[in-house]
């Protein structure tokens, strides 16, 4: 049953009319608990109050299915405008984006351009920009750009995914470069000939990426809400002697709120991924199939309206 509701929400989280409909009627039907807000402005205060409470925060302008230049770019100045809020306001923020949004599925001319522009405001306002990963088919792709840009700039990393059996060769291969990157499970849905099909070989791929990354001495963002993963990596760096200025937890907005302090407390970094925007179905529905008990809120909270 778990599986049928995820792979029904991951449906529609790619229905383009579902989408534009989102769009059109605004933060509605619960969606309001894991975005915050439709404006920078509304999501400058919710990083000041996270900021407040010892929690870091990367920021994310939602946006997919850019069909054209003009949309590519206009996301484009909105992260130029959400760094610029950062800077301005002093806020304990990086800025996360998607390359789809910068124009990826049009031209490579058109996503550097885009991109170098974000980098170089990013790069005055001390401003670190994390490049999200999407499904398999942008997976090389984005790596690919990544690489160019971290040859550029430092103030730019990326995300593997563990799911993915491509995912330990690229640990390896990025670690020329010495990135910091963000590892996740994975939330899209991919075929079995690309990605682990069952959870425990993404959870052993999960644990030994993380391994690997932190051995090699880089930057490491261990993206999970998983106790499991937690702790796994509480003990290894323990084990290793491994600083916690080279790592740190990440968890989403609104999402095992609790956890997130408990881990401040205890001394972790903890960064909270903070959504906003008005292209906000893809990531509601992903979060959805991520976990049931998401849904279970979402309709908690319908039915009181």
């Amino acid at each position: 049953m778990e599986q049928t509701m995820r792979n029904f929400f991951l449906f529609l989280s790619k229905n383009k009319p579902m989408t534009k409909l989102a769009k059109k009627y605004g933060l509605r039907f619960g969606a309001g608990r894991f975005v915050a807000g439709s404006s920078i402005d509304q999501a400058v205060e919710a990083i000041r109050q996270l900021n407040s409470q010892n929690l870091v925060v990367t920021i994310d302008y939602l946006g997919e299915f850019v069909d054209n230049e003009q949309e590519a770019n206009e996301m484009a100045l909105e992260c130029v405008e959400a760094i610029r809020a950062i800077g301005r306001e002093k806020l304990k923020s990086q800025l996360s984006l998607k390359m789809t949004s910068m124009g990826l599925d049009l031209s490579e001319d058109v996503v550097m351009k885009n991109m170098r522009m974000i980098l170089e405001e990013a790069t005055k306002q001390d401003v670190f920009v994390t490049i999200d990963m999407e499904d398999y088919s942008r997976c090389g792709k984005t790596i690919e750009i990544f690489k160019r840009l971290k040859s550029e700039y430092d103030n730019i990393g990326t995300v593997i995914q563990a799911y993915l059996y491509r995912t330990e060769k690229d640990i390896e291969e990025l670690n020329a470069y010495s990135p910091n990157l963000r590892l996740v499970k994975g939330a899209y849905k991919e075929s079995p000939e690309v990605a682990f099909p069952d959870k425990k070989d993404v959870d052993d791929n999960f644990k030994k990426i993380i391994k690997m990354h932190l051995l090699n001495g880089n930057y490491t963002a261990i993206a999970t809400h998983d106790d499991v993963m937690i702790d796994y990596t509480k003990k290894l760096v323990e084990e290793h002697n491994i600083p916690r200025d080279q790592f740190e937890f990440q968890m989403l907005f609104g999402i095992c709120v609790e956890r997130q302090h408990e881990l401040v407390k205890e001394g972790y970094k903890m960064r909270v991924y903070v959504p906003y925007g008005t292209d906000w179905y893809g990531y509601f529905m992903r979060r959805l199939a991520e976990r049931p008990a998401n849904v279970a809120f979402v309709l908690k909270g319908v039915l009181k309206k």
